[in-house]
């Protein structure tokens, strides 16, 4: 019996080595996935917003700036296709929510891929050298977080003016800190695994290491930390947006359109209900999302 349990444990061994079984927890992870019908619905519901944020704007009659005088601040109706109404200009609301559908979801979607890069980099280095070098980058990051978001994106303004690349700067320049945490927490936990000991024995070299063993093995938690991070980064997005530190005219956001709905709140109900309609829906759809993939890589599920 025990001869038997060697054979299958070497094999186990093998095929962990040629990556067989990490492709298999995966596979599982992903049926398990798509058994929860709240994270599938969100997903294609995500799907469903960003694409008509890119094809809406560039396919409906009217364009972001084209104001009509007949059609100032009117409700919703059929009518010259204003189907989500018009604004206090006149300019068509539906087409103007799906662009800034459009660089809501960039601003989300980029300043998290930034995060990700820089947090996972910087938190598998500081967790795998250890010593001096990772308390002097974890101090370095308590240093960051003291400094508030707001802070930076008032000095970034008053430097450089008002810019939505400013905003992409800003957010990814302080978003990426609990990645590192995360990153560094995981990593800690894993350089003492016994397949990263027979790694380092053998002679690999330590970036090797980081790129076959560790980060891999980290993108458990990574994942579902990531699908929390857009929505927060949206939401960040959309307050500065709203307190006028954020995407400026032309260009438009769902952040920038609710804060311009509020002013008209009394006489125009309709500028604040559909941005903030489809902000909400976008923030619940990323939590499903999350929770799904929380419980898919949970080990306890396999």
């Amino acid at each position: 019996m025990n001869a038997r349990s060697n054979i299958l444990r070497s094999a186990q061994i093998a095929k962990a080595a040629r990556g067989e079984v990490s492709e298999s927890l995966w596979r599982q992870a992903a049926r398990r996935f798509a058994r929860n019908k709240a994270a599938m619905f969100s997903c294609y519901t995500l799907v469903v917003i960003g694409l008509a944020s890119i094809f809406v704007p560039m396919f409906w009659p009217h364009g972001i700036e084209d104001a009509s005088w007949e059609y100032i601040g009117t409700a919703p109706s059929l009518e010259a296709w204003h189907w989500f109404g018009t604004d206090a200009n006149g300019r068509d609301l539906l087409v103007r929510v799906f662009y800034g559908g459009r660089v809501s979801l960039s601003i989300g979607l980029l300043t998290t891929l930034v995060a990700l890069c820089i947090g996972v980099t910087y938190g598998s280095v500081a967790g795998f050298i250890g010593g001096r070098t990772d308390g002097f980058m974890m101090r370095f990051v308590d240093v960051m977080y003291s400094l508030p978001l707001l802070f930076f994106i008032i000095i970034l303004v008053t430097v450089f003016g008002r810019n939505i690349f400013l905003v992409f700067l800003a957010i990814g320049a302080v978003e990426w800190l609990t990645m590192a945490r995360i990153v560094r927490g995981q990593t800690l936990s894993i350089k003492n695994q016994e397949y990263v000991e027979s790694a380092e024995a053998i002679g690999m070299t330590r970036p090797m290491i980081l790129r076959r063993y560790i980060v891999p093995n980290v993108l458990g938690p990574v994942v579902v930390y990531v699908t929390l991070l857009i929505p927060t980064n949206i939401l960040i997005e959309s307050y500065l947006s709203f307190i006028g530190l954020g995407v400026q005219e032309p260009l438009t956001s769902w952040g920038l359109l609710i804060s311009q709905g509020a002013g008209q709140l009394d006489s125009a109900p309709w500028m604040l209900f559909f941005p903030a309609t489809f902000l909400a829906i976008t923030m619940f759809s990323f939590n499903f999302i999350g929770d799904g993939l929380r419980d898919a890589l949970d080990p306890r599920q396999r």
